[in-house]
């Protein structure tokens, strides 16, 4: 088994140069994909700064890759892109200005437009839209970025079902998140623990559940939230089978990609060692593991990635069939992205 297809890591430069471990991994097929990030968080180039930059990293990318590769970025347009304006690329519009009104006036033609530059640039997984609710106006991660579309689970979803088909006919994919809902929550996972236990509420499922019933969720993202009457033992959304395996898969019946916000955010990485964090989310029932390079560095952070995941096996914690689950999962995606499936 290949068990780098597991992972969603992001490197330095805007060529593989600086990263052999990087070029190896792709000869070896052993990488489900790459996320890419404009600038470093000390403002220096990480990934590319123009739009000929970005096309020339995806091509190589492509052709150094001995097996289909997903390619993302965080592009969901208004204050969170990773293509922006500076850079040479169109301008984009929030989730908050574009759900004022119906999505056939405002989303579709947006993301319609996103989505063909994503296309243009070889980005392939995009990870958006939001189907947080904005519950909470004071939110320094929701509500502050106008990445919410709506307070009300219908057109949340429905916004979000407009920016996927436009996604899906540029051949792209699409995350949903923060499941199970960062809407309400007071605080930024980014930066460290963040408990929703008393200011959660159940409506925050609602956009996933339409969506998943309209066929529109190619992947879902988990978030790094605690909310311990979900999640007795206080474990983060992400790492918690409570909540990845009992509510998503079998509460929801999600049957397709889950995917891990950044393992390298504060709230998990200043609880967990990085071992132990891909060990819990493969165990909780995550399918993609994303670890950025962005927040922090890790040149070594695929290989020992793929040896904690190979300890699992080794020590009989998890069944084998548990993780060819994930990587056909992953393989279904890359088909459909791919024209080999139909979404």
């Amino acid at each position: 088994m290949h068990l780098g297809q597991l992972f969603l890591v992001g490197f330095d430069g805007c060529t593989l140069d600086r990263s052999p471990w990087l070029s190896a991994a792709l000869a070896q097929g052993q990488l489900g994909g790459v996320i890419l990030f404009d600038r470093n968080v000390d403002g220096s180039v990480q990934n590319f700064s123009s739009p000929a930059e970005l096309r020339r990293l995806t091509a190589e990318l492509r052709d150094r890759a001995a097996e289909p590769l997903l390619i993302a970025v965080d592009q969901e347009g208004g204050k969170v892109r990773r293509l922006k304006e500076r850079d040479g690329f169109p301008a984009t519009r929030s989730a908050a200005e574009l759900g004022k009104e119906p999505p056939e006036n405002t989303t579709a033609q947006a993301a319609a437009a996103l989505a063909a530059t994503l296309a243009e640039h070889g980005i392939t997984f995009n990870l958006a839209p939001v189907a947080d609710l904005n519950l909470n106006p004071a939110s320094p991660i929701i509500a502050r970025w106008e990445r919410s579309f709506s307070s009300s689970a219908e057109q949340a979803a429905i916004h979000c079902q407009a920016f996927i088909e436009a996604h899906r006919r540029c051949g792209i994919a699409c995350c949903l998140k923060h499941f199970p809902g960062h809407g309400s929550a007071r605080g930024d996972t980014h930066l460290g623990f963040v408990d929703i236990t008393h200011d959660w509420q159940d409506i925050e499922l609602e956009p996933y559940r339409l969506l998943i019933a309209e066929g529109c969720a190619d992947a879902i993202m988990t978030a790094h939230v605690t909310h311990r009457g979900l999640e007795p033992n206080g474990l983060p959304a992400s790492l918690s089978p409570a909540i990845v395996t009992g509510l998503l898969r079998e509460r929801l019946g999600f049957n397709g990609l889950i995917v891990t916000d950044d393992l390298q955010m504060k709230a998990v990485s200043e609880q967990y060692g990085y071992r132990e964090a891909v060990q819990r989310a493969v165990l909780a029932g995550a399918d993609l593991l994303i670890v950025g390079n962005n927040l922090l560095r890790r040149p070594d952070a695929h290989a020992e990635g793929m040896a904690a995941v190979a300890e699992l096996l080794e020590q009989g914690l998890i069944e084998e069939e548990r993780i060819r689950a994930s990587l056909a999962r992953i393989a279904e995606l890359k088909e459909k992205i791919n024209g080999e499936r139909t979404w």
